[in-house]
């Protein structure tokens, strides 16, 4: 069932009238759990004589709804719809006349303790141990959780926030900060943004200059160790400038958020929310941030028109990121990074995607499923391969970048369906009567509504992939006697090539003798016992599950409750309820932590767990 004409995962009747400004007046309580105040809509009807407004919720304990004019406030009358898991509830407000132009309404509202969109810790959750930490995550359709409002990004709006919170901790969002006092903080976002872009964290956090535009924001704990992992921001704000176009949303900050942030990263703008699993010592994960801050042209500047066509946002976004990395570390090292990435996709399409392969198409259909159900590496690495793909064929990024600026200048502020992206490629490369053979060739329909992995992988530089390969080989395929005498061992490999070893290794349907000998005698030989990297760590965990290892049960349950980020806990957790000694542990530690995971992952895991 479709909830609307333009989006399937939202109530609002955007196509008559449309939000363009909100005013939000938030108070934060950590007793109760919960934000209260108002949320101020403003509107523009895009048809004449509106009678109803259709916004989205979930969970709001709504007091009152009132339009606002210089006569004065008007009561209205308003009903909020049965509640639909993971899709909230439709609150339709009953307008006195029929409607044209513009229009202004305010809601008073107290989310739920429970908001899908917020997490809220308690002191002892914390690095400081002293104070709470208030943080949201409304991507794809939890915005709808703490304010009434066109849960689609087909919308954007500008915002104003005052926020009201405890004096001993700090307030940002998704916007410029134009007044802070104790207790009191301010805030403006003058480009209008999709509403899964609002954000808030409330926590006890400090600030350390890493750029002309850019801050890192941290707990006191961490914020040394923060400011240096992430000291290349302002080369990669300075390559994405180069490739996009120039910066637009002013500010450009980091916060490094709790251990229970589901991503890798959310790309809010003016302040990117960032796991601390990428915190790894020797900045090999920092590439993460090259993505998020791709975003600010990919996703917040030009968006998906809704999540069905989430590829416009992520699968542009990594292309993005890739050309980042290659303009820093040169195009082998690019092409390494998109040849990893489609070791993390048939990973996924084996493992988290095997019984929805409707899931591993471009563009997905969600009339029947949320967001979040189709979440997955999909739109991300068979997205950017598939604009690699396009690059290529076009004769390079000579050709291809001037389009792909263009694109980008044409849709800016905009949001936009695949067909946009199709249309003005065509318009662009066949300016060129050349080019209508090369446009002949692309498989529209293989690419964007075929299952699996693409139907085409580009031709990548493989110099920095082949050691990886050999060195996956030797472990998958030799005895212990014979790997510990090979003279590959005494080739190193960097970082990220020991990643990608790893994820060789575990794609492989058989490795010999695999046990807690070979295992040992591994991470000894890439020096890798007790590392602090995330993904090593990741991968390491699950060699320990495939080898059946009750001994390391300790070791996987402690890398599982470090972190909640659903990359790494999803698998795992999948994994563990395959293996039928050790699904009760995961099950009953899963039941120990959920409440420290955000909604959307505990919901992810419940499933992963069949529970």
């Amino acid at each position: 069932m479709r909830l609307s004409p333009q989006d399937p995962s939202s109530y609002s009747n955007s196509h008559e009238l449309i939000v363009y400004h909100v005013d939000l007046d938030w108070a934060v309580n950590f007793e109760k759990s919960t934000l209260s105040g108002s949320a101020t809509l403003h509107f523009r009807t895009v048809r004449n004589n509106v009678e109803e407004i259709f916004l989205d919720t979930s969970e709001l304990k709504i007091t009152s709804v009132a339009a606002l004019s210089s006569a004065g406030e008007i009561q209205l009358n308003w009903d909020v719809g049965a509640h639909i898991e993971n899709i909230g509830s439709k609150l339709t407000i009953y307008l006195p006349t029929k409607t044209t132009g513009e229009l202004t309404i305010s809601v008073k509202y107290e989310t739920d303790p429970k908001a899908s969109a917020l997490q809220w810790l308690t002191a002892q959750q914390t690095c400081g141990k002293q104070y709470p930490y208030l943080f949201s995550q409304c991507q794809a359709i939890h915005a709808r959780s703490i304010v009434p409002c066109q849960d689609t990004p087909a919308v954007k709006f500008t915002y104003n926030a005052t926020l009201r919170h405890p004096s001993y901790v700090t307030g940002l969002m998704s916007a410029v900060r134009k007044s802070s006092e104790p207790g009191l903080s301010k805030f403006e976002q003058k480009i209008a943004i999709p509403s899964y872009l609002l954000a808030i964290v409330v926590g006890a956090l400090v600030e350390k200059p890493i750029g002309p535009i850019s801050s890192v924001w941290a707990e006191q704990e961490q914020i040394d160790e923060s400011a240096e992992e992430f000291s290349q921001t302002a080369d990669f704000i300075a390559k994405a400038e180069e490739i996009c176009g120039p910066y637009v949303w002013g500010r450009y900050d980091l916060l490094v958020m709790p251990p229970s942030f589901p991503f890798g990263g959310m790309e809010n703008p003016c302040l990117t929310f960032v796991t601390p699993t990428l915190l790894a010592g020797d900045k090999s994960l920092a590439t993460v941030v090259a993505h998020e801050i791709a975003h600010s042209w990919t996703g917040n500047l030009v968006t998906n028109r809704n999540f069905e066509h989430f590829w416009l946002n992520e699968g542009f976004t990594v292309f993005v990121e890739g050309k980042i990395v290659g303009r820093l570390f040169g195009d082998a090292a690019r092409d390494f990074h998109a040849l990893h990435g489609l070791s993390e996709l048939t990973d996924c399409i084996k493992t988290q995607l095997a019984d929805t392969p409707e899931l591993t198409k471009l563009v997905v259909d969600l009339s029947e499923c949320s967001p979040d159900d189709a979440f997955s590496t999909v739109p991300y690495m068979k997205g950017s391969t598939f604009l690699r793909y396009l690059e290529d064929l076009f004769g390079g990024p000579e050709k291809f970048e001037p389009f792909f600026r263009a694109y980008l200048e044409k849709f800016k502020f905009q949001s936009v369906l695949t067909d946009d992206f199709k249309k003005a490629l065509y318009e662009w490369f066949r300016e060129n009567p050349n080019n209508d053979v090369l446009l002949g060739r692309i498989d529209w329909d293989r690419w964007l509504f075929g299952e699996g992995m693409p139907p085409v992988i580009p031709n990548f530089n493989r110099t920095l992939l082949v050691s990886c390969q050999n060195h996956c080989l030797l472990w998958a395929e030799q005895e212990l006697d014979v790997i510990r005498a090979s003279t590959l061992l005494s080739e190193s490999l960097s970082t990220v090539q020991i990643i990608e070893f790893l994820a060789q290794l575990l794609a492989k349907k058989t490795i010999k003798d695999l046990n807690a000998e070979k295992i040992d005698l591994l991470e000894k030989t890439y020096s890798i016992q007790g590392t602090k990297n995330a993904e090593i760590r990741f991968r390491l965990v699950r060699l320990y599950i495939r080898a059946k290892m009750m001994e390391k049960m300790n070791a996987i349950l402690s890398f599982l409750n470090s972190n909640f980020r659903m990359k790494f806990v999803r698998p795992i957790y999948k994994e563990l309820a395959g293996w039928r000694e050790a699904k009760p542990i995961a099950v009953e530690n899963f039941q120990k932590v959920k409440d420290q995971m955000m909604s959307v992952c505990a919901y992810g895991v419940s499933k992963d767990l069949d529970i």
